[in-house]
């Protein structure tokens, strides 16, 4: 054997000796295994066949796939923000770098809302829809999560109660003080949407454990860990504040105005199928979605959204 396979050896000896493991034994399973395909490796079989109808109109497809892409890269950043928020003491290289990434995946998602806005029938959604009832974007898990590790909690809560909570405030509460609280609650009597109750249903207990997880480790949070001069970074100022406009913006403009073309065509109730406001849930001069209000002037703030 050659050098370079003598090092391997040593090295594959190395790495199962440290796991209690027989190098031999795994040696010999190499003789038996298959080689690996894209389509094992990708599990393309069994993402092509996540796709159910509830109808028979062709465009409702475009409809679900188009979902499921957005579920898979909120993962994508999702996958990113884990790797920032729990690495103790992260570099401005390392931060720097994982900032671009997820900005680069939420630059995807909102360059991408021509495939719904102008990839299906006004006729064919405003049929295909009424099968989601009650069923919302709103109820993407995900997404929530996304916002709890991209900043402080207080600037989640409604607007209207923040002067009422503050860091010793219980995770319970505070729950039900999140601005999303405002597309099906009504806060005069604590009544809940079918909507919100089955998103709670689900995914409750994980919000809550979520909420308390990156309370002190968020994307913001570890921005402040990084040295005072990185900080004030010009580049590294303006990736934050593109980030927080994307996401609270831009596609949040960018999913509101692809809703708008179908939902106020004519066709239809203008209702939600979840049954909330959704205009004043979605713009976001109304509930002042702000990840990092630090990095924002006074006048910037004041006008957050306005010119959408």
């Amino acid at each position: 054997m050659n050098p370079e396979t003598n090092q391997l050896i040593a090295e594959l000896e190395h790495k199962f000796d440290a796991i209690n493991q027989n190098t031999n034994t795994h040696l010999e399973g190499l003789l038996w295994s298959k080689p690996i395909t894209y389509w094992d490796y990708i599990q393309t079989d069994a993402l092509l066949n996540l796709q159910t109808q509830r109808t028979t109109l062709p465009d409702e497809m475009v409809f679900i796939m188009y979902h499921q892409v957005n579920e898979l890269l909120f993962k994508m950043i999702l996958w990113e923000m884990k790797q920032v928020c729990h690495t103790e003491k992260p570099d401005t290289k390392f931060f720097a770098e994982r900032m671009s990434r997820i900005s680069r995946y939420f630059n995807m998602l909102t360059t991408s809302f021509d495939i719904m806005g102008d990839g299906m029938e006004v006729d064919q959604y405003m049929k295909f829809r009424n099968t989601l009832t009650p069923a919302s974007g709103f109820q993407s898990a995900q997404y929530r999560l996304i916002e709890f590790a991209s900043t402080d909690l207080i600037n989640l809560i409604d607007y209207r109660f923040r002067a009422t909570i503050d860091r010793n405030t219980p995770y319970s509460h505070a729950f039900e003080h999140l601005y999303w609280q405002a597309a099906g609650k009504d806060y005069k009597t604590g009544t809940k949407s079918f909507l919100i109750l089955e998103f709670e249903r689900k995914y409750k207990q994980e919000f809550l454990r979520y909420m308390e997880e990156y309370n002190t480790i968020n994307i913001w949070q570890k921005f402040k860990q990084l040295p005072i001069e990185d900080q004030q970074d010009a580049d590294l100022i303006a990736a934050m504040r593109h980030y927080d406009k994307t996401v609270n913006i831009t596609w949040v403009m960018g999913h509101l105005n692809a809703a708008k073309k179908y939902i106020e065509s004519g066709q239809g109730s203008g209702e939600a199928t979840g049954g909330s406001d959704w205009k004043k849930y979605m713009h976001p001069k109304y509930q002042r979605r702000i990840f990092f209000p630090e990095l924002w002037s006074e006048d910037e703030l004041k006008n957050w959204g306005e010119d959408c």
